[in-house]
């Protein structure tokens, strides 16, 4: 049995990666106003902080039309027996139900699995990349989806950022509302628990915050795969993958501009670390 691998863009993967491993990655939608654009095709990160930074309209995002995931089954079922969709965590966005929902629209026969991965960026990235790769080396559709089932409590991420406000009005702050406060004179540490978002933590300086970061990933015994992802501020992000060099090899860290969709979210100065493996 054929088995092909679909994901949302919130996973952030590297393009080259999807190419090699065949995953099929289906763009949120960004919207500043009247101009829509499909996340990670339309825009690029560089365009869309630039855009950020100059347009009067905040941007908004939504889930990928029916019609997006509907399309991308039925291109794979011409060649695939068995379709997995691993999608951003169901309590963050309704991608995962449009997912759903479009196999009702399919025009050809080809079973589809949607999966909640329970989390977002990178951290759903590898778990759709270990599919994907099992998928290449023959494995089954119930092997796939067993496979995915025992990665989803190893994926995980931390981020920092220099302000909660965009996930305020995006409301998506979850309990870290409790972060909210003194802005200014913190710098709050977010990560997802049980698919929501949730505080990490708070320091009083930027460099504490990126030594957080640094101790997350120390915490863990073993470590499969690691990302590190920034919002226009790639020095910092280049700093910290050399000093994460020390615990992982520095030529196996993915370096990622995390995705408009994510940007809208979290504005500039985003800065995570996504993690799988074992602590």
């Amino acid at each position: 049995m054929k088995v092909k691998i679909v994901t949302d863009s919130v996973a952030d993967l590297p393009p080259q990666v999807a190419r090699e491993l065949g995953i099929t990655v289906v763009p949120l939608v960004l919207r500043f106003g009247a101009e829509t654009y499909r996340d990670g095709v339309d825009l690029t990160p560089d365009q869309f902080y630039q855009k950020l930074q100059t347009s009067k309209v905040f941007p908004a995002t939504s889930v990928p039309p029916p019609q997006s995931y509907a399309e991308a089954y039925d291109r794979l079922a011409d060649e695939a027996d068995a379709i997995v969709v691993v999608a951003v965590s169901a309590r963050l966005s309704a991608t995962h139900e449009v997912a759903l929902q479009a196999i009702g629209q399919m025009k050809k026969k080809c079973r589809v699995e949607v999966i909640d991965s329970q989390t977002a960026t990178m951290a759903e990235g590898f778990i759709a990349m270990k599919a994907a790769q099992a998928a290449q080396a023959g494995a089954g559709l119930e092997e796939v989806m067993a496979l995915v089932a025992r990665n989803i409590p190893r994926a995980n991420f931390i981020a920092a950022f220099d302000t909660l406000e965009y996930l305020r009005r995006g409301g998506r702050i979850g309990r870290a509302q409790a972060l909210m406060g003194s802005m200014l004179k913190i710098n709050p540490l977010i990560t997802l628990k049980d698919g929501l978002v949730e505080p990490a933590g708070r320091t009083r300086s930027r460099a504490k915050a990126i030594d957080h970061l640094y101790d997350f990933v120390a915490g863990y015994s073993h470590i499969e795969e690691l990302s590190v992802g920034d919002t226009a501020c790639p020095e910092e992000a280049e700093a910290l993958c050399e000093r994460l060099g020390a615990i992982f090899p520095a030529e196996r860290i993915y370096r990622s501009k995390m995705t408009p969709v994510i940007g809208a979210h979290t504005g500039p100065g985003l800065l995570l670390v996504a993690i799988l493996g074992d602590k």
